[in-house]
């Protein structure tokens, strides 16, 4: 065995496989893949092989594409068959709210170039005779897909990569991994030690322990998981085509054709968890018991809905361990705190989205950008909170909903409340309607007394609806309050504070007492960051961006290098906040504080640490209603004082409590757009209209190269709001069309209340963005109009900002 290598992969299964072609592919022929055992003798060997491009997830749904085209390459370059069956894919349903879900997977597809067609149930048994069309009422079907070998589609990648001089040593065990000082690693086995630039955890059921050698807890557990393959069936003797992949959501079940027989699965709820502390280090090629006596009810489902199921005996039952995150993707990307320790596990769709992964994982490994966003896999959405027993909360549930639809205004309950602010109980009394944001509590909308605080699971208006309008109403009329505990914190001191955040940041830093919206761009000029910037004093700032992206945005700023004398850290619990806005804003503070509030005293942007009530504060005039508006921080020793304070002063007001429902609606009236849902690492300062914000006259910041490329040669797409001609709001990639084209997709909307538009927003070609320009969304499978406004719906001047 070699003593040293570029990069050290751990684990055999289809994504370290993975990931050992597309490095040697990008070039890193110096790369060696350790096993401990054989090849796939983890959870690989034993999958059903499923291959499929749905997600929820726009560009999951695209590297999902990538992996099932790849396919074909990879045979070709290794002369190993994948045994590809490429029948695509069904998925039928049985209630509107299944059909509003095939809807929208439906309009998605058509910007993604996935060929995709609601069908009639006639048309679906088709595809699959074994459907009984009595429990279901629509289906959907999609070209891309099928199923494959996974031991072929393995090899298949190892031997392409062994082509580009890529290694692999088989039966060798990695025992301990050592960083140097240097960033690089010393990784032991059993066989010898091998120093590497960079380790992979690929290891599949053992990337929690591979974790531990580097001293980090993964949010990764594993759960049994049953299918059976039936004796033949008579219905398929004959046919020339094998059925096509088929998911019925409403019995939790998917199947697929096996030789002449079928193979079923489910997710059923009340999951086993398999090796809740540790995974056995001899596992090898092995299943666990059978348990059909408690699965026996779901797979009974399935057997009702495709009665020939039924029929014929059970020729086998495989029960085997497949890895989860708590939500279900994959944990892909770089950790913070570990220089060149990279992961790629709990990956349960390894057969639909291996191939994905190793391409953006290479990329960001070899050029320091993964090459597209990838936040809803990256190992960064989740922080300290994801401890040992939230995972083990978390992992069932998602298992249990795995086939399940995940409303857009569905909260589900497991391991809540984890993180809660001061005054969390408060806002329950207030009818506080609770969401979750990277572990902590936060109200999404409030019902008055008497009115119960529940909602029922729907992509179209809900009971909350009215209440949203009447929470949005209040703030433009009088004046409403809203917790911001939820926002990211960062504190940046020292000497050297104010030079490094001019490189980082591409906006002008602000000088003592002001803010400034401060875009963050990756050296290719993508958005890294959308974030405000207080200066507390040359030497002290607070940086304040989404809360989900807290560690996100930590591991950047950990990226970008700071030097000693510059001291980073989270203020997530060290400081909490509530925004006021509306237009007695300003006269609701007053009464609290000696600051003069006035216009001209305290203008947009200002920022002072002072006093309000009885709590120091750090007040700023800021917000993100488009209404006159102050943001308050102080310490969680102060906040529910700081609170109680602001309720009482603002009870003949009119003061109300608004929550985030009600904020998503203000701020697209103002055209306001969102990090993680319109501004993302995919989009550029020209796109979403951030180059605004950007200082071209400093000689140096991170991305400074290719914002001025784009600003010489314009953006090829611009971010627009739109108000749309429908009775049902838009979620999210639904697709936008132009003379029967689908030319953008949607990030975002909501009904703006106080404009009396439903509101859309999303990306369209330049050329396309012009006020009055009229396009078609594809909202739920019916064509509706939405025209772009160029100009914020409400107060388009900004004066009740200013005000």
């Amino acid at each position: 065995m070699k003593d040293s290598a570029r990069a050290v992969i751990i684990g055999g299964g289809v994504v370290g496989a993975s990931v050992l072609y597309h490095l040697a592919k990008i070039g890193w022929t110096d790369v060696l893949l350790l096993e401990k055992s054989e090849l796939t003798s983890g959870s690989t060997w034993h999958a059903a092989g499923g291959m499929h491009t749905f997600n929820g997830e726009a560009n999951i749904s695209r590297l999902q594409k990538y992996t099932i085209d790849l396919y074909r390459e990879i045979e070709q370059l290794s002369g190993q068959s994948c045994g590809l069956h490429p029948n695509g894919g069904l998925m039928l349903a049985a209630t509107e709210g299944e059909l509003d879900s095939l809807r929208l997977i439906c309009s998605r597809a058509r910007y993604l170039g996935m060929e995709t067609e609601m069908i009639p149930l006639e048309k679906a048994q088709q595809l699959n005779p074994l459907i009984d069309p009595s429990y279901f009422i629509g289906a959907l079907w999609r070209a891309d897909g099928g199923h494959c070998d996974p031991s072929g589609t393995t090899h298949a990648y190892v031997k392409a990569a062994q082509q580009l001089g890529a290694g692999i040593e088989r039966f060798t065990r990695v025992l301990s991994l050592t960083p140097r000082r240097d960033g690089s690693w010393d990784v032991l086995t059993d066989k010898g030690r091998v120093h590497t630039e960079h380790v992979v955890n690929c290891a599949g059921l053992w990337a929690r322990e591979v974790g531990h050698m580097a001293g980090i807890e993964l949010p990764v557990l594993a759960m049994e998981h049953h299918y059976l393959i039936t004796e033949d069936l008579p219905e398929l003797a004959g046919r020339e085509r094998e059925i096509v992949n088929t998911t019925d959501y409403a019995g939790e079940i998917y199947l697929r054709q096996e030789r002449r027989g079928v193979l079923i699965g489910t997710y059923e709820p009340q999951g086993i968890v398999w090796a809740p502390l540790q995974t056995p280090a001899d596992f090898s090629m092995q299943l666990l018991p059978e348990d059909f006596e408690r699965l026996a009810p779901y797979f009974e489902v399935g057997f009702r809905h495709f009665p020939a199921l039924g029929r014929v005996g059970i020729r086998k039952a495989v029960n085997g361990p497949f890895t989860f995150a708590p939500d279900g993707n994959p944990l892909v990307g770089p950790v913070r705190g570990l220089r060149n320790y990279w992961v790629a596990c709990a990956v349960m769709a390894g057969f639909s989205q291996g191939g994905g992964i190793g391409l953006v994982l290479s990329r960001w490994m070899a050029h320091d950008d993964p090459g597209q966003d990838i936040i809803s896999m990256d190992v960064a959405r989740f922080g300290a909170f994801a401890t040992p027993k939230y995972t083990a909360l978390k992992v069932p549930e998602n298992y249990a909903r795995r086939f399940r639809l995940a409303y857009p205004n569905e909260e589900l309950p497991a391991a809540r409340p984890v993180r809660r602010s001061p005054i969390h109980e408060r806002l329950l009394a207030a009818g506080a309607v609770m969401g979750v944001n990277f572990g902590l509590e936060n109200a999404l909308w409030f019902a008055p007394a008497g009115v119960p605080p529940t909602e029922t699971p729907t992509y179209r208006r809900s009971e909350a609806f009215p209440l949203v309008r009447a929470e949005c109403l209040a703030v433009r009329r009088d004046v409403g309050l809203y917790e911001t505990t939820n926002y990211g914190k960062y504190e940046v001191s020292g000497s050297g504070a104010r030079a490094w955040l001019d490189r980082v940041f591409a906006s002008r830093l602000p000088r003592p007492g002001r803010l400034a919206l401060a875009p963050m761009l990756n050296a290719a000029g993508r958005i890294m960051g959308d974030l405000s910037l207080a200066c507390l004093a040359d030497d002290r700032f607070l940086v304040i961006g989404s809360g989900f992206a807290e560690e996100f945005h930590l591991r950047w700023f950990a990226h970008a290098e700071p030097p000693p004398d510059v001291f980073v850290r989270s203020a997530a619990s060290t400081l909490a906040g509530l925004a006021v806005a509306g237009p007695r804003a300003r006269e609701l503070l007053q009464r609290l504080t000696r600051v003069e509030l006035s216009a001209p005293a305290f203008r947009l942007f200002q920022v002072t640490e002072t006093a309000i009530g009885l709590a120091p504060v750090i007040l700023a005039r800021a917000g993100f209603t488009g209404e006159l508006g102050y943001e308050i921080w102080t310490t969680p020793d102060y906040f529910a004082t700081l609170y109680d304070e602001l309720c009482s002063a603002g009870e003949s007001l009119g003061l109300t409590h608004f929550g985030g429902r009600a904020l998503s609606c203000l701020r697209l009236e103002k055209g306001y757009g969102s990090f993680n849902k319109d501004f993302r690492p995919d989009y550029t300062p020209g796109e979403t209209g951030l180059d605004r914000f950007i200082d071209f006259s400093k000689a140096q910041f991170t991305g400074r190269a290719a914002a001025l490329a784009e600003r010489t040669t314009g953006p090829r797409r611009r971010f627009v709001v739109m108000e749309v001609d429908t009775d049902t709001e838009v979620v999210g990639f639904e697709s936008i069309l132009h003379d029967g084209t689908a030319v953008g997709y949607v990030t975002s909307g909501a009904y703006g209340h106080c404009v009396d538009k439903s509101l859309a927003a999303g990306y369209v070609p330049t050329a396309l963005a012009r006020d009055g320009a009229v396009f078609r969304i594809d909202v739920l499978g019916e064509m509706r109009v939405a025209t772009v406004r160029s100009q914020p719906l409400y107060d388009p001047e900004g004066l009740l900002l200013r005000s």
